[in-house]
């Protein structure tokens, strides 16, 4: 399960056996949501929450901060689910520190 940014205590990443749509997980304090990338014609459509079962969701503060990153970073996103799902690449996790304004 590489993780693929880490940003101000939260952690974004895939689990290894994943399956569409593209969608990144996002940990903070012991709390997890699921964020969808939904692409058309190679570009990003929208982003869709949702939560994962048995986990607290992220609260309501950490749930907008998580999806203002991940549509600052969706086709960075996007890009390491293809190499790491489709190109079997490795994924670098990156360390993000300045804030989303």
């Amino acid at each position: 399960m590489p993780d693929i940014y880490r940003y101000f205590g939260f952690v974004f990443f895939f689990h290894s056996n994943e399956h569409d749509p593209i969608h990144v997980h996002v940990q903070h304090d012991h709390h997890e949501s699921v964020f969808d990338i939904i692409m058309e014609e190679g570009k990003v459509k929208e982003i869709n929450v949702r939560q994962k079962r048995g986990v607290p969701p992220l609260s309501s503060k950490d749930q907008k901060e998580a999806e203002a990153f991940v549509r600052e970073y969706a086709n960075n996103i996007v890009d390491k689910w293809v190499n790491y799902f489709v190109r079997k690449k490795r994924v670098v996790c990156t360390n993000i520190k300045r804030r989303i304004k």
